[in-house]
């Protein structure tokens, strides 16, 4: 197994770790009902890009 040759130095270990955090999730509004969801994902509601693509059940129908 490789070992590394040398320790990182704290400097180097803190460059590193200054470009390691997680960035916010990239979030669209669906056009047609308003509808914050992840970028190229279906919204909840059952819509993308402003079209109906799937059908859902509505929250009376699930409880």
């Amino acid at each position: 197994m490789p070992v590394q040759k040398s320790r990182k130095t704290p400097s180097k270990r803190g460059m590193q770790r200054a470009h390691a955090f997680l960035a916010a999730p990239a979030v669209s509004v669906d056009a047609t009902s308003g509808e914050t969801h992840a970028r190229h994902r279906i919204s909840p509601d059952g819509f993308y890009r402003g079209k109906k693509v799937i059908e859902t059940r509505s929250k009376s129908d699930s409880e």
